[in-house]
């Protein structure tokens, strides 16, 4: 997947907003990051992964302990074509969902 399809597919959940920070490009729910991509390092990004998932994740090639993330909880992505476009959607949008799920439920009642 080519870093514009990857914005569309992010900026096309609900509530989805995208912003700079740290000279990253991150997509956010209610200014909570899902996604953290660096753009200017080869689109390497973070997203947050179910614990029960981390270590089978970690272990495939391109995937890693996400840097200065909750351990466990963030895994590394070196670039856009390590997963297909099926799981690579699935992913972000289980990203999306484990942030929204931390929300207040009133916040969360807004996406249902």
């Amino acid at each position: 997947m080519d870093i514009e399809s990857f914005r569309e597919y992010c900026l096309s959940l609900p509530g989805t907003t995208e912003g700079m920070k740290w000279e990253h490009l991150c997509f956010m729910i209610e200014e909570k990051i899902y996604v953290i991509i660096a753009i200017d390092e080869g689109n390497r990004f973070s997203i947050k992964c179910n614990p029960d998932d981390f270590e089978e994740l970690a272990a495939r090639d391109g995937i890693a302990q996400a840097y200065h993330l909750a351990k466990r909880q963030w895994i590394q992505i070196e670039n856009l074509e390590v997963l297909n476009d099926k799981e690579l959607k699935s992913r972000v949008a289980d990203s999306r969902a484990m942030v929204l799920a931390k929300l207040p439920k009133k916040t969360q009642a807004k996406y249902a």
